[in-house]
């Protein structure tokens, strides 16, 4: 299990979470309600899908190495999802680092 609590030291990460491969909410913490985290859960888990198949897709057409995927992230004008493997956080954009939540994810998530 991920540790939620150190993601959330992370500055500009509000809200972490953890879910299974078929979209359900294994763990969340932080700014967030069960039932958005529960949504945030199944699209999570949809997305990884969708953009597996892309880097699958990218590597089969273009010669070069987007497999395995790493992660992906969702970006809007003020917040961010940022998910690796079945990790994933709510962040501010303003205020976090990408890289600093990128290499946390990876290390929560084993990869």
């Amino acid at each position: 299990m991920a540790n939620l609590d150190r993601l959330l030291q992370i500055k500009g990460v509000f809200a972490a979470g953890e879910f299974s491969e078929d979209g359900k909410l294994v763990a969340c913490k932080g700014d967030i309600t069960e039932e958005q985290a529960a949504m945030a859960a199944e699209m999570c888990a949809a997305n990884n899908a969708m953009a597996k198949m892309q880097c699958d897709g990218y590597t089969a057409f273009s010669g070069q190495e987007w497999t395995p995927l790493i992660g992906w992230a969702l970006t809007g004008p003020k917040f961010s999802v940022c998910v690796v493997g079945n990790v994933g956080v709510f962040v501010n954009n303003d205020e976090v680092s990408f890289n600093e939540v990128f290499k946390a994810l990876r290390e929560e998530a084993g990869l």
